[in-house]
Parts: structure tokens; sequence; C-alpha cells
């Protein structure tokens, strides 16, 4: 078995490239069960050969062995290939004879290892970490490789097909994206003729914010969507389990709302709150406080009736049914960092939602905004639908992978449930 870590290239971050032929994988890339490429750093063929003791191979482990990412596990994208480690990140490359490495990955992910490995990285006297000498340490209690295999593969397939959704949903938003920019940012979108307007002659006027095709104008965000305020609810009114959830800061963490990790009101109370702080699937909800203000995200379908906490906002658009395009006009014109340079408080940043609605920005012509939703708003449906199946593929996964490792569930048993 090999493990290894490699080392920050000399010159450290400003030694990096955006693109390149070899890879640099860092703490920030590796997460539990994928490999995320947000950050992803290369390096030249001079600086990659002086890490070739560190050079990744297909099927290799990825553990990261410091800091706050520490004990986090994925294996190494083919795609990513050539590609090196720096010092945060340990390569573990199991003898496929003994060791299936798809089973490695999933034995470390096991909660009652990952806990292990959190306890051995805390007992240290400063920064957490895992070393070499640790990692040679462990105790791997595997069954046969045959069974090894399959275990692997019971699993495997249900993070692809999470990864293929995840796939689908970046090229659904990728797709929206530059439809978006054509249309409201190169104003080329279709004129009456369906010739793209600016191109082809459309007439472009001078505003405050540069050239616009005529008809469109200035306005303010609160043009073609008004936040509403959430719900002052009581601390003493929260509980840890119920039917009426309450999304709060925390929940708007992503491109879509966590519902699952909320707390709960009772129905006495639930009872009494306004429906205009109730949540619907499909509503845009924005942080308005703290270290995420800004974000957005779209709320999924939820077993739970969801209600709106205070100092988390609502968009309501002025256009019905163009979430999609309040999503994408938001994110494409980077409008978060507009509403982080607006907040106010040095110790909690927060902002109001006239301070939201008040943001200035273009305000198309109504009818290209309906073009657009009809375009790409079949989109929407199908990106919370992945997402929904995401999570509940997600649940299955870590509900199997500590019974499959133990051997509680065997293999045989599995399948028989499944196929009959």
């Amino acid at each position: 078995m090999k493990i290894g870590s490699g080392a920050t290239p000399r010159g450290g971050k400003d030694a990096y490239n955006e693109s390149g032929e070899y890879s640099l994988v860092r703490s920030q890339n590796i997460l539990d069960f994928t490999f995320s490429k947000y950050g992803l750093a290369f390096i030249n063929e001079d600086q990659a050969s002086k890490l070739n003791n560190v050079a990744l191979e297909e099927r290799d482990i990825l553990l990261n062995i410091t800091g706050d990412s520490v004990a986090r596990v994925c294996q190494i994208p083919k795609e990513i290939l050539p590609a090196r480690v720096n010092q945060h990140v340990a390569i573990i490359r199991p003898n496929p004879n003994i060791l299936n490495p798809e089973f490695l990955k999933y034995y470390l992910l096991n909660p009652k290892f990952k806990e292990y490995m959190l306890m051995l990285s805390s007992s240290g006297a400063t920064r957490n970490a895992i070393t070499k000498g640790m990692i040679e340490e462990f105790e791997i209690e595997a069954p046969d490789l045959p069974t090894q295999k399959a275990i692997a593969e019971i699993l495997s397939s249900l993070d692809d097909k999470i990864e293929l959704n995840n796939q689908i949903n970046q090229n659904l938003e990728a797709l929206a994206q530059a439809i978006f920019k054509q249309w409201f940012v190169n104003f080329e979108f279709p004129n009456e003729n369906g010739e793209p307007y600016k191109s082809s002659g459309g007439e472009m006027v001078d505003s405050e914010l540069g050239e616009i095709p005529k008809g469109w104008k200035i306005g303010s965000l609160g043009e073609l969507a008004k936040v509403s305020n959430g719900y002052a609810f009581k601390s003493r009114d929260f509980q840890d389990s119920g039917e009426n959830a309450v999304l709060k800061i925390k929940n708007i963490n992503g491109k879509v709302v966590d519902v699952e990790n909320t707390q709960f009101i009772p129905y006495s109370v639930a009872k009494t709150v306004n429906e205009k702080f109730k949540i619907s699937e499909g509503e845009i909800l924005i942080a308005m406080t703290g270290a995420e203000v800004g974000k957005i995200g779209i709320t999924p379908m939820s077993k739970n009736s969801l209600f709106l906490n205070q100092r988390v906002g609502k968009f309501i658009p002025s256009i019905s049914d163009s979430e999609i395009f309040i999503f994408t006009f938001f994110n494409s014109f980077n409008l978060t960092e507009e509403v982080r340079s607006r907040a106010l408080g040095s110790a909690q940043p927060n902002i109001s939602s006239n301070g939201i609605d008040s943001i200035k920005c273009i305000i198309p012509n109504p009818r290209i905004i309906d073009e657009f939703i009809k375009i790409v708003g079949d989109s929407y449906p199908i990106f919370l639908n992945n997402w929904e199946e995401n999570q509940n593929l997600k649940n299955l996964r870590d509900t199997l992978l500590p019974k499959l490792i133990s051997g509680e569930l065997k293999v045989n048993q599995f399948e028989k449930e499944v196929y009959g």
C-alpha cells in the first residue's frame, strides 16, 4: 500500500495556474464521497516533476489530513489526471489484489471509522491532523475480494446516479446562464422577426449603466421581484421535531435551500402564522443577515410545512412563474456581492428588504422575460426533481453503508430484497 502527501510548489498560490497539464489537488477539492473541481489549481511540468513521488493514479483514495476539513474522503476522478497533491492531502493506494480501492473508500467513509479518524486528528496539541504513521496503523477489517467488490458496486451505483443527476443539473444551469448572457447581457435576444436584436440593427439607447435596448429601462430590483421578510418566531417556540419546519439563515447555504436540517414549531403556533410566511416548492429565498448574507436558494419539495424565519426573505416576482428568471438574473449579475456590499453592521452584516429592492439594475422588456421562461422554464422542475432524488439516494446510501461494511447486511441478502 502506498501512503504519501505532497507539498506546495515554490511560490505558493502565486505559482498556481488556472489551467495546465497537471492538476494540483488541495484540501478544498476533497469532499466526502465526491471530488470538487471548484478552485482546482494547475502546475507546470517543472513543478510537477518535483512532486513525482505523489503522482496520482486512477482509483487512488484521497484523504484530507489537516485543518477543519480533516478526514474527508473521496476518490480521484480519471479526468483530473495527471495530477499531484499538496501537503494537506494524503494518497492511499491499496494493493488491489488484497483490498478493493472502492471498498476502502467506503470503509473510510463509514461513520464509525470517520469518528475514529476525527478522534485521532484531535489528539495533537495544535491543529487537527492525521499523520502518515496514523494512516499506516489503520486496521481494516475486510471480507474476501469478491464481497468487497460487490459492496463497492452497490454503493457506487448510488453515487454514480447522484453524480449523473448533478451533471444534468450543471448542464441545465449552464444552458440557462448561456441563454441569459446572450439575451440580457449581449442583447442578442430574438426580435419580432426572430433575428438577434443588437447585431441585426436593433436600436440601442444610452443609460447610466451603459447602452441598453430601446424599450428597456434602468430601475430597481424590486420592480422585478420584491423581497418579503420572514416571521419573528420566539426562541421558546422551537423544538427538535415536528411537521412545521422553520427555514433559517443557515438553511440558505447553496443553490437549493436545505429543508432537512431544520427546527420546528408546534401546530398551536403554526396555525396562528400568516399565510405570507409559508413557503412553497420553487420559491427563491435570500439570507439577509450574517456570513450568508446575499446568498439565494431554490426551495425544494418537503414533506413538512415550511415557514420563513426572520432575517430570511423570499422573492415575490412581478411576473408570475418567473422564479427561474429571477434566480438566473440574480446569479448572472452576481447580485450576492452587491447585497453584501450594502449590508450594514460590523459585527453582524444585515440588509433590509428595501435595501435589496433598491438595487439598481436593467429592467428588460416583459416580452423577452416571457420568451426566456418559455425556453428554460421546463428545466426548473427537472433541476428540483434531480436534487430531491439525490437526497433520497444519499439517505439510502448512508443507511446501507454502515450495514454493508459491518456485515450486518449481507450482499446476497440485499440482492434478494432488491432483485427478488
